[in-house]
Parts: C-alpha cells; sequence; structure tokens
C-alpha cells in the first residue's frame, strides 16, 4: 500500500542501528481491516528502548481531540531486533 504523503513519516538518517520497534496492527473486527487486509501491519523501529516505549504510550493514549468513548482501534506490540541491540 502507497503512502499518500510519505514525507509524514519521520525517518532518521545516520549510522545508528533502531532495533527497538513497535508493530502497529488493526484489532480484530475492524471495519478497516476490509480495505487493508487481514494481514496488514506496521513496524516503527527506534534507537533506544525508551523512545520506543515513549512513542508507545503516544500512539495508545486516548487524545484530546477523541471523542467520549473512543478508544485507539489499533494493537501496538513491542518488538526488539536481538541481532542489532545486543550484538548476536
Amino acid at each position: 500500500m502507497g503512502i499518500a504523503n510519505a514525507h509524514n513519516l519521520l525517518e532518521t538518517a545516520g549510522e545508528q542501528p533502531h532495533p527497538y520497534g513497535i508493530v502497529v496492527r488493526l484489532k480484530p473486527g475492524d471495519p478497516f481491516r476490509k480495505l487493508l487486509g487481514e494481514d496488514w501491519e506496521r513496524t516503527h523501529w527506534f534507537a533506544t528502548a525508551a523512545e520506543r516505549d515513549r512513542v508507545r504510550a503516544d500512539m495508545a493514549r486516548r487524545h484530546e481531540y477523541s471523542r467520549t468513548g473512543d478508544a485507539p482501534a489499533l494493537s501496538f506490540e513491542k518488538v526488539e531486533n536481538l541481532a542489532a541491540s545486543r550484538g548476536i
């Protein structure tokens, strides 16, 4: 699936490894699965676990513009690339 505005995605340049990630998936029963597919997911990578955890908390929070009763319709799973983070 293409991205309408690729410039909106943050991409960090440089040689530093980004071994800590967040896998974003649609929750079961979400109507967007019909549009994006049952297996849609997006992985965001970060240089540190602290940065990953901060971003994950922000992604999963109830935003100030949410309506009463709204909740994030995505699941956020922490992942780690052990080869990059521990030199395995």
